[in-house]
């Protein structure tokens, strides 16, 4: 791998990641404004490996808070962080289920392709700017019950379908439950650890089965994306205490049109 190549993916990977802006979106564009090759399944692994290492680091209080909470549930202890790390077991149910049955029936493979990216940028945008919009502003994450943490857990399982974004999702669930942005957004990164690390741990399988060593590159990618991912946070943070979705929801709906544009000029298909 060039330079080159290292840095543009530890920048996609860590800013498409966390901003509500559709990673894969962003993924399909890379080869085609580049040339480049596939990168190899462990440079994936590295990538998601920096990516929660950012949201540990980010987060970690809340992290420590956690692990309190798991040792809680194991003396039968009912505290606020055992029900937390419930409700986010709870939450990462749904895209276990939902993944598990896209992969065994192949049916991952038929929703990858550029049109749906491009339609799920923009239409999922519109639900973000309603959510947004309409949605009041007055729950923190203390507040969550396990069945709004289930209902986040549903629409995580949405991102599994390309153009979605993850975090993007999530938030629009929490903000319609009446979660403020930046507790929305909270929620949403910690919900996704187990999703990330469960994607990490599948591809690590997959790179094992097709014997690719670990290489310098797929190591400066995993740092790269590290401090990219952590950059991301921070600034998704920063905005959501001041401003709205409002521009990530123009930049999803312009991406849409561009990748549209793209798909019907015949340099996606």
């Amino acid at each position: 791998m060039t330079p080159e190549q290292i840095i543009v993916l530890a920048l996609v990977q860590g800013i498409t990641e966390f901003l509500p802006i559709s990673s894969s979106g962003h993924l399909i564009l890379v080869p085609v404004l580049t040339g480049w090759q596939d990168q190899g399944l462990l440079v994936d692994v590295m990538a998601h490996v920096g990516s929660l290492a950012a949201i540990i680091a980010y987060f970690w209080r809340d992290v420590v808070k956690l692990m309190g909470g798991g040792l809680d549930l194991l003396r039968g202890r009912p505290t606020q962080p055992a029900r937390m790390v419930l409700y986010i077991a709870a939450a990462t149910v749904p895209a276990v289920v939902v993944g598990l049955v896209l992969k065994t029936t192949g049916f991952i493979d038929a929703i990858r392709g550029p049109h749906i990216v491009a339609w799920n940028a923009i239409v999922f945008a519109l639900f973000m700017l309603a959510a947004d919009r309409l949605g009041p502003q007055r729950k923190e994450m203390a507040d969550i019950t396990l069945w709004p943490a289930i209902a986040i857990g549903a629409a995580q399982a949405l991102a599994l379908i390309p153009g979605t974004s993850r975090s993007g999702v999530t938030m629009t669930a929490a903000r319609s439950l009446g979660f403020t942005r930046p507790e929305a957004a909270r929620f949403s990164f910690l919900v996704g650890m187990p999703a990330i690390a469960g994607a990490g741990l599948l591809v690590l399988g997959e790179a094992g089965e097709a014997g690719e060593p670990i290489s310098s590159g797929a190591i400066a990618v995993g740092v790269l994306t590290f401090f990219t991912s952590l950059a991301a946070i921070a600034f998704l943070m920063a905005i959501l205490r001041r401003y709205s979705l409002l521009p990530f929801v123009v930049y999803r709906i312009v991406l849409g049109v561009v990748l549209l544009g793209l798909i019907q000029a015949g340099v996606l298909a």
